[in-house]
């Protein structure tokens, strides 16, 4: 995938022009979020929380301004759960986004952004990199490179701090329509593949799951996906698609008459109906791990999630469900 090449050229010359000259600018005169993914197969275990809590000085010590640290899967649930986020964030008056991830082979890397004032986060561009071995690694890089800078950020917190999720905030339930949209049969449908969603989709490559991965590897998951994905709209969806192997801006995708994305998004079914204005189920259902399917119209930013609630844990069968409700 094109964007992962990107980033990963980014890492590498962010790293190494800032190996001399210190953390960035920006991150020295302004407040940090910081966004952690945290690979349960990562040893020692240890929760995201815990691992907050054993890099928050280090950070500081590297002259940041951490105010609030959140699990990055929490953000990149849906589109429209980063726009939440983003708001909250523009009244915080975030400057700076760190993202620490840690993979499964413990490797850390933490790389700093700037806050790009919306739903995106991040962008794919002028990102500081840095990685190391263990987590005392990056605890004893990040305090050497505080002893050679000079903060402006002078009132930070002794220990991090955990706020509740941001995600009702997400642009409101009111955007969310159980009705199907209209003129599916004019306008082609985008399926994207592997996080290939839009500008939105930057930060989800920071996850430890997909930071670092080769681009051959990407290739052959996206193949398999398309196959299985190929075999469903086939038999259940009569109209055009066209799926979407790189990250494009709604722009581009409108230009090329795709004005309609399927969206995806995994949670607590609850969460999931709260966050979409339905009424929650009773019992142990609701706190099932289920796939939603929705549709996004580009042109009026709507979101269309269907006359029926089919989600469901097995995302073939959510699928075919939601495709078979889009003819009701």
């Amino acid at each position: 995938m094109k964007i992962f090449s990107a980033t990963l050229i980014c890492f590498l010359i962010f790293s190494k022009s800032f190996a001399q000259g210190g953390v960035p600018e920006g991150f020295l005169d302004g407040k940090s979020v910081v966004l952690i993914s945290n690979s349960p197969q990562a040893r020692p275990a240890m929760t995201w929380t815990a691992l907050s809590e054993e890099i928050h000085q280090a950070i500081v010590e590297a002259g940041g301004d951490p105010v609030a640290y959140y699990e990055l899967e929490d953000l990149t649930l849906s589109e429209e759960t980063q726009a939440g986020y983003a708001e909250a964030f523009n009244k915080r008056m975030i400057k700076n986004i760190v993202i620490v991830t840690r993979k499964s082979s413990g490797e850390i890397v933490l790389n700093i952004a700037l806050y790009t004032n919306n739903k995106n986060i991040v962008s794919n561009s002028g990102v500081y990199a840095l990685s190391t071995s263990s987590i005392e690694g990056l605890k004893e890089s990040l305090s050497a490179m505080g002893s050679s800078v000079r903060t402006k950020n002078l009132l930070v917190l002794d220990v991090p701090e955990f706020p509740a999720s941001e995600g009702s905030l997400a642009g409101g339930a009111s955007r969310f329509l159980n009705r199907n949209p209209l003129n599916l049969d004019v306008f082609k449908l985008g399926i994207p593949l592997s996080g290939a969603a839009g500008e939105s989709a930057f930060l989800s490559l920071y996850r430890y799951d997909l930071l670092g991965k080769s681009e051959a590897a990407i290739a052959a998951e996206q193949a398999a996906e398309k196959s299985g994905l190929e075999g469903i709209f086939k038999s259940s969806y009569p109209h055009q698609v066209e799926y979407l192997t790189d990250a494009k801006t709604e722009a581009e995708l409108i230009r090329d008459r795709v004005q309609f994305v399927l969206m995806r998004v995994e949670g607590r079914e609850n969460d999931l109906k709260s966050s979409m204005g339905l009424p929650v189920s009773e019992g142990e259902e609701g706190s099932r791990i289920v796939v939603k399917y929705y549709i996004k119209f580009l042109v009026r930013n709507e979101l269309y999630i269907g006359p029926e609630w089919d989600a469901d844990p097995n995302w073939r069968v959510a699928l075919r469900q939601f495709l078979e409700n889009l003819k009701k």
